[in-house]
């Protein structure tokens, strides 16, 4: 289910939970005819990141819940919540090129919206984000399309052969994925995919690994 779905699918519950598109309307601080635009049962348009935000404010949700699958089965005490427990902060997924440079969420310019979160994932720290794969170089295990957790705080010192590192170069505007190799000489990287071309190459003067790939995350 792609993130507009989810989020028309999420908003639905909530519309239900209420009584329908009019008491949401209200709820929302939003026309009726407005709000039966992207929430009523033949929606128009989809739902942007500054609405989404806005309902979550209004249903006192957490900051990226319309985002997420939730289980309509599951409603109690007229709230509406996730069939597993999440604990911890919700995960921004950003771009290759904030990857590079990436610090914390704090940090990002004031004004950004971040177009998707993932559920949290202790291993990600607390500056941890998403990224979504592009390309087919780490193929067979993460395919494009896949979201895959990464976390900036780790210590070089403890990196191994076979960890799955994101590194950024100098000149280059995105950061890239791969396997890392640690050899006495120094270190490698490497694609997963046996077919890609120009498959090790070093970790340069001018490259520094800004992350550390923990987990994977997959729409099904």
């Amino acid at each position: 289910m792609d993130s507009k779905s989810i989020r028309y699918k999420n908003t639905r519950l909530l519309v239900e939970q209420v009584g329908g598109v009019s008491s949401f309307a209200d709820k929302i601080g939003k026309g009726q005819s407005q709000t039966s635009q992207f929430a009523g049962t033949n929606p128009i348009k989809g739902i942007g990141n500054k609405v989404a935000r806005e309902i979550e404010l209004a249903f006192d949700k957490p900051h990226g819940w319309l985002d997420l699958p939730h289980d309509e089965q599951n409603i109690t005490d007229g709230n509406v919540s996730a069939p597993i427990p999440m604990k911890g902060e919700f995960v921004p997924v950003i771009s290759w090129v904030q990857a590079g440079a990436w610090t914390t969420v704090e940090a990002v310019p004031a004004g950004t919206q971040f177009e998707e979160w993932l559920p949290p994932n202790p291993k990600c720290g607390k500056h941890g984000y998403g990224l979504e794969v592009v390309g087919e170089s780490m193929l067979p295990d993460f395919r494009p399309g896949d979201k895959i957790y990464v976390n900036p705080d780790f210590q070089i010192s403890d990196l191994k052969t076979g960890d799955l590192v994101i590194v950024a170069c100098d000149g280059e505007t995105e950061a890239t994925f791969k396997k890392l190799i640690v050899e006495s000489n120094g270190m490698y990287l490497e694609p997963l995919n046996l077919k890609w071309l120009g498959k090790i190459m070093e970790l340069r003067e001018g490259c520094k690994l800004v992350g550390k790939v923990v987990g994977l995350y997959r729409d099904v």
